[in-house]
């Protein structure tokens, strides 16, 4: 899980750990089991956007997945 840059670093780890829990839990709901799921929080240290922008804060909310 992943947020912009606006708040409190504790609140945005904790936004993105429940953005990346909620993720999983729509995958366990449809049938993958959970202990093959590993979410981790990344809050504001992974820019994929600048932040200076709306549209890059907005892209900078995101969870991303990994397969392997």
């Amino acid at each position: 899980g992943h947020t912009d840059n606006v708040g409190p670093d504790d609140t945005n780890m904790k936004l993105s750990k429940n953005r990346a829990e909620e993720v999983k839990a729509v995958f366990v709901k449809n049938g993958i089991t959970a202990d093959q799921l590993i979410t981790e929080a990344e809050g504001e240290t992974q820019p994929k956007s600048s932040n200076s922008t709306p549209e890059g804060r907005k892209a900078n909310r995101r969870v991303s997945i990994v397969v392997q």
